[in-house]
């Protein structure tokens, strides 16, 4: 923790706590906010750059705390907000290869069959996630990652709990789709 005069300044300023709260809050959910960022954005640097950007944002907003009723559904709601910003992005810039001279870097795989066949498997489920309409894929990265109810999902990013309801079924019902396709080819 920071304990320069600035932040020490800050602490004093905000009797309410609020930083503290969004600092416990944080540490507590970051595991799940990273791997719900990594399913949405489809990789680790991406995932933690929206990680800090999720941060920077909520705690931009920290004044507003004592409004907030589910601090772990406004905070998820930051992030989703951060992972689309980043992947509409991502879209709009054209990525290339890494080269060196002609040849186009390429990592070896060298791990195990049964590993490679993980990671394979984990490929397919990502591709498919990424497949869902928005709408389904955030109730269903809340729900699988963040592990929230149906309620905190619909508190969350304001909709009806059975929307919430109806969004997951229609996910669940195309990722299963989706991850037997591969199978059946």
């Amino acid at each position: 923790m920071d304990s320069s005069p600035a932040t020490r300044r800050e602490r004093q300023a905000d009797p309410s706590g609020a930083a503290d709260r969004l600092e416990e809050a944080f540490s507590r959910y970051q595991d799940e906010l990273l791997g719900t960022l990594y399913y949405l954005l489809g990789n680790t640097e991406d995932a933690r750059d929206a990680l800090q950007e999720t941060f920077v944002k909520c705690w931009r907003n920290r004044s507003h705390l004592g409004e907030i009723e589910n601090l772990k559904a406004w905070i998820f709601r930051v992030a989703l907000n951060a992972g689309r910003d980043m992947r509409a992005a991502a879209w709009r810039r054209r990525r290339r290869p890494l080269e060196k001279g002609n040849e186009t870097l390429v990592a070896r795989d060298v791990m195990p069959e049964a590993d490679a066949l993980r990671r394979e498997q984990l490929a397919l489920v990502r591709q498919a996630v990424r497949r869902l309409r928005r709408e389904e894929q955030e109730v269903f990265l809340l729900r699988q990652n963040a592990e929230m109810t149906y309620d905190q999902i619909a508190e969350g990013i304001r909709i009806p709990v059975g929307t919430a309801k109806t969004r997951m079924r229609l996910a669940l019902a195309k990722l299963r789709e989706a991850l037997k396709k591969p199978s059946a080819e």
